[in-house]
């Protein structure tokens, strides 16, 4: 069994009638979404969609996602999910890039999706709701699912592009049964699990270990289309969710959400926190006043969204990844490859499982991350004694100040245990003398006040001299991508004046 599909074939054979996917009132069983599987499976056929063909899928979380995802994957076509708020130069280039024959994208945003469809050459199918179910309804069903090896693609998942033009990261189908199993393993997902989705299906985190787990479970999903901290406690309740899945920003919110007791979240018993590290402060809060544990892990696109995580069984050690899963392996090496001593912080490089086949026919850029079969991950992280791993934080995030190399993360946790602090963001801004200086983007709680001397004191009393941020500013958010992870990036300190 190698087409990921027929895990969901599976799940149709095992409970046809088990609610497999939820957006507020409506409804899908296994067998109502296993029908739109196969006419979505049909309708990009008679789009010319043939195996090894690359599909386009530009969705927000609705039903849609998942029934055109697996149509695709059924006749061994390879997905490429792109964020709906692509502008058209993008959705052009993420097409153009992967050779995508046709693209699904949301009415809402039709415009850019013609347009960056137009300038690739792909043909485009507009999802509208109650035309597409038309249009979906008068397509030929598919039934048979189209033989494909371990390693053939099924996703092509592109990388924010930090550095550069976005770069596809090509998973295999053995890499999303790989992840799908060891995720739904990790945190003992069953048909009883529900899952609220408001993290992105279209980026590995929401589509392997919310999605495809909470398939290959037999599980069902809850949509949101887009995180509301009050409305995810409202579905909580509503649905009696199980399992949530975010990142740090979203457990923030609901942490100090100022109507969060009238909410019954008594169903919910684990959470899954990835994306970027999860504040000690957030953690310890979130897991007191939801009475659910917390269970940090990591991953990347490039490794299907896994790595490493903290096993519920086992001692949880706040601020820390966790231990390497699913038989992945990990090192911690310096810039020339080599294993770094006991105790240093080095890059992280792992191998196993879930590490994709390579970067979508960039064989260069392949070769600069993928060495001797490690996967070099670009994220500084400890070791220790007992083989959990800290990230200490992004290579490419890492401040130098007059030779002395600052870690953001380590100076963010102080920030966070201020009582005026909702988030906080440390980046390096540049100086004349010292060559980099740290910087701090803070967001206040509502209804909180706080200098900037105020706050530099506070880090300073509890950092060494040279890591505390001697400039600070605040701002009204952080700047964050489709997941809710904070765009350092973006972030830049106001002028003077």
């Amino acid at each position: 069994m190698t087409n990921f599909a027929h895990e969901l074939a599976a799940a149709v054979a095992d409970e046809p009638d088990r609610p497999a996917v939820k957006l507020d009132d409506l409804v899908l069983s296994y067998a109502f979404l296993d029908a739109g599987v196969a006419r979505a499976a049909g309708l990009l056929r008679a789009h010319g969609v043939q195996a090894g063909d690359r599909v386009g899928l530009q969705l927000p979380n609705v039903p849609y996602f998942p029934v055109v995802y697996f149509g695709a994957l059924r006749l061994g076509a390879v997905v490429v999910p792109m964020n709906p708020l692509l502008k058209a130069r993008e959705v052009g280039y993420h097409l153009s890039d992967s050779g995508a024959k046709v693209l699904v994208a949301w009415h809402g945003f039709a415009e850019a999706a013609e347009g960056g469809a137009k300038e690739a050459g792909a043909e485009l199918v507009l999802a509208t709701p109650g035309e597409f179910e038309q249009t979906l309804g008068a397509a030929e069903p598919v039934e048979e699912i189209a033989e494909r090896s371990d390693d053939d693609a099924a996703v092509i998942i592109y990388t924010s592009g930090t550095t550069g033009t976005p770069k596809g990261a090509t998973l295999t189908h053995a890499n999303l049964a790989a992840g799908a199993e060891t995720a739904r393993e990790l945190v003992d997902a069953g048909p009883d699990t529900v899952t609220l989705a408001t993290l992105p299906l279209f980026h590995v985190f929401g589509m392997n270990s919310v999605m495809n787990v909470s398939v290959r479970a037999r599980g069902s999903i809850t949509l949101l289309p887009r995180f509301d901290p009050e409305k995810t406690l409202e579905i909580i309740e509503r649905d009696k969710v199980t399992t949530f899945a975010g990142v740090p920003t979203m457990y923030t919110a609901l942490l100090h959400h100022p109507d969060r007791s009238r909410f019954d979240v008594s169903s919910l018993d684990l959470c899954v926190s990835g994306g970027s590290a999860l504040p000690v402060e957030v953690l310890r809060g979130f897991d007191e006043a939801f009475g659910a544990r917390v269970l940090e892990g990591y991953g990347l696109s490039e490794t299907t969204g896994m790595g490493s995580f903290n096993l519920p069984d086992r001692e949880r050690k706040p601020g820390s990844i966790g231990v390497p899963i699913g038989g992945t392996e990990f090192r911690l090496v310096d810039d020339d490859g080599a294993d770094v001593p006991a105790g240093e912080p080095g890059e992280i490089a792992m191998r196993g499982p879930f590490v994709m086949s390579g970067y979508w026919e960039r064989d260069d850029a392949t070769r600069e991350t993928v060495k001797d079969g490690w996967f070099h991950t670009g994220d500084m992280a400890t070791v220790d004694d007992d083989g959990y791993y800290f990230i200490v934080d992004r290579k490419k995030e890492l401040i130098i100040r007059g030779g002395y190399n600052v870690y953001p993360r380590g100076i963010e946790e102080v920030l966070y245990e201020h009582p005026a602090v909702l988030e906080a963001a440390v980046v390096g801004v540049p100086d004349d003398s010292l060559g980099e200086e740290v910087g701090a983007a803070i967001a206040l709680k509502e209804g909180e006040s706080v200098s900037e001397d105020e706050l530099r004191a506070f880090a300073k009393e509890r950092v060494a001299a040279y890591k505390y941020p001697r400039r600070v500013w605040f701002v009204n958010e952080l700047p964050k991508g489709p997941t809710g992870k904070v765009l350092k990036r973006e972030i830049e300190e106001p002028e003077a004046g």
